[in-house]
């Protein structure tokens, strides 16, 4: 748990402290959160994966290990979380542009308060003082079309990440747990079957991180539509 909470804070952290909202930005941040915590409790029957490989060789455990070789020669764990660093640079990528927009809104505004300021004292007035206080700001998608474009493009990235990751776990992670299965290699001649223990567990951890992926695919493609609908249709 510790390291859940340990990669939810800065998650949560950056969706509060923001001063700066669009449409359905909570939602992104909360698939983040959701999809922390099934990836952490996913990879919990994948962390002792090489004590769950077992063959039927009793001579030596190097034929084990070059099974266990050919038969893993593509990675689990670390392909997971660089699919989920992915993830988050494609909602950060929405952030950045949202960043910039508040930056370009407060020179806007400390300019207009300097007008304002300098034509006061032209007329002989005293210019009032101003609060200064950290406003929120709302992106219109209404009335800027680059802001509508630069979000759909973070949104059609995050359904790529998330079809790719589908991907990877349908056909390379979800196939090594078919067993037992018959294992020969060039430094072991004889035949040799082998199992990976506890193979439901790591199953059923494929499938839930394909469910949220699914999800996530699901929800990002009608809220594109509904974005391309909604804003771009009506200009």
């Amino acid at each position: 748990m510790a390291a859940i909470v340990t990669g939810l804070i800065p998650i949560l952290r950056t969706a509060v402290d923001s001063t700066t909202t669009y449409k359905c930005r909570s939602l992104w941040f909360g698939f983040l959160c959701i999809r922390l915590v099934i990836l952490f409790l996913a990879e919990l029957p994948w962390f002792k994966l090489d004590a769950d490989f077992s063959c039927n060789s009793t001579k030596d455990d190097i034929c084990t290990r070059a099974c266990f070789n050919e038969h893993f020669h593509k990675p689990v764990m670390v392909a997971w979380n660089f699919f989920y660093v992915l993830l988050i640079l494609s909602v950060l990528l929405m952030e950045l542009f949202a960043s910039h927009l508040r930056s370009l809104a407060q020179k806007k505004s400390a300019q207009m308060r300097v007008d304002v300021e300098l034509e006061a004292l032209g007329k002989g007035e005293t210019p009032a003082g101003s609060a200064d206080t950290k406003a929120e700001m709302v992106i219109d998608l209404h009335r800027d079309r680059s802001a509508v474009g630069f979000y759909l493009l973070s949104i059609i990235l995050r359904i790529v990440v998330e079809v790719w990751f589908v991907f990877v776990l349908l056909t390379w992670n979800l196939p090594t747990l078919k067993g037992p299965f018959k294992c020969r290699t060039e430094m072991c001649s004889e035949l040799h079957i082998c199992l990976v223990r506890a193979a439901p567990e790591k199953r059923m951890s494929i499938y839930a991180l394909a469910s949220i992926s699914s999800m996530v695919i699901v929800c990002s493609s009608l809220f594109c539509m509904y974005a391309i609908a909604h804003y771009l249709c009506k200009y």
